[in-house]
């Protein structure tokens, strides 16, 4: 029985009318145009379509929707031309192949950064030498000091008495050696009497002998007095060491960065004074600071002397200036896992602090470490 009803015979002469047909050959040579090339993607949805017909006689709706997808293709296949024999797309990016000239590629760099702390590798912490009452202090902290500047004075009654007790044990041993020295003088004389009555017979050896024993007797003394002297003398330079010892004065020429003394204080001795915090004061030398920074262990192998970067401090991250590797630590830190670096500093900013926070970074090439080594080599 023939179910096919007029709806669908109507579709189906609209598919026929789709179908290409082939056009008549001209004789005349074909005037010269740019040839369009049909891709193969517009050929295989106009079979796929046709061999959906079956699927859209039952889908009466569906034709408009593929009309519309045809122009689509159509339009797209379009837009692939030959001008000249030569195929150029009209659209989509263009990228260019890799170069295999060594010059037009770029050497590759690692930056190594770390951080760190601004050091005065010149700095004196003051003690005092012996143990005394704090009667003056000079300085105050941030201070600039000369070597020599007195910096603290102490008072120790008990160093002054030992001073004078000294000095009268040296006039006592003075006394006694003028003493001695008369001493021997008679006895020079004595013995040089009767050696001469011994000459002429006049003289019993024995008294002789007697003669000779005491000059020698005298001689020893007047020694040992002079040695009493020697020794009064190094017991005044002692207690005169002592006395000057109380006035504390700068070793170093720099700036005063730490003060703990303050007067009626009574400080110990420097045998006696283990901490740090018991110290008088501290100076450091602004002028030689540095900045030991630590980096990623992984990063020794690019570390060397004379390796430059840049270096900013937190107190001044606005002021950036330049830095140098001058050492490299002998040990790797095993609780961090980083090595040290001591980098000396060009034109850093006037007013930095020593224990200030910095961040370093370093700019290694492959082709500046290159040239560096092969330079080092030359040299």
């Amino acid at each position: 029985m023939n179910t096919t009803s007029e709806h669908d015979r109507d579709l189906a002469a609209k598919l026929r009318s789709l179908s290409i047909e082939p056009a008549a050959f001209k004789t005349e040579p074909p005037e010269p145009r740019v040839r369009r090339r049909v891709i193969p993607g517009a050929m295989l949805a106009l079979a796929a379509t046709a061999s959906l017909a079956v699927v859209l006689l039952y889908r009466p709706d569906t034709l408009a929707r593929i009309e519309t997808v045809l122009a689509g293709l159509i339009g797209k296949d379009e837009a692939a031309i030959s001008v000249d024999g030569t195929d150029v797309p009209a659209a989509g990016p263009i990228r260019a192949l890799p170069s295999n000239n060594p010059a037009d590629r770029a050497l590759p760099s690692r930056e190594v950064t770390g951080s760190g702390y601004v050091v005065a590798p010149d700095i004196a912490t003051i003690f005092s030498k012996y143990e005394g009452r704090i009667a003056a202090v000079e300085v105050e902290a941030g201070d600039r000091v000369v070597s020599g500047q007195v910096l603290v004075r102490l008072d120790d009654a008990g160093a002054r008495f030992a001073l004078q007790g000294a000095e009268i044990t040296r006039q006592s041993a003075e006394l006694a050696l003028t003493a001695k020295t008369i001493e021997l003088a008679q006895a020079r004389s004595s013995l040089t009497r009767t050696e001469r009555l011994a000459g002429r017979d006049a003289m019993s050896a024995q008294t002789l002998e007697e003669a000779r024993t005491a000059f020698d007797t005298a001689e020893n003394a007047a020694q040992q007095a002079r040695q009493d002297v020697a020794k009064a003398d190094l017991d005044i330079d002692r207690a005169r060491e002592q006395v000057e010892a109380l006035t504390v004065r700068a070793p170093i020429s720099g700036t005063v960065t730490r003060l703990t003394a303050h007067v009626g204080d009574t400080v110990l001795s420097r045998e006696d004074s283990v901490r740090e915090n018991e110290s008088l004061l501290a100076i450091a030398d602004m002028t030689t600071m540095v900045i030991d920074a630590d980096v990623a262990e992984a990063n020794i192998a690019l570390m060397r002397p004379g390796l430059r970067g840049e270096s900013v401090l937190d107190g001044f991250p606005d002021r950036p200036f330049a830095v140098e590797v001058s050492k490299i630590a002998p040990m790797i830190s095993r609780e961090k896992g980083t090595v040290t670096l001591r980098l000396s500093l060009s034109s850093p900013p006037s007013d930095m602090r020593p224990a200030m926070a910095a961040r370093i970074r370093l700019l290694v090439g492959e082709a500046g470490d290159s040239t560096d080594h092969q330079q080092g080599a030359e040299r």
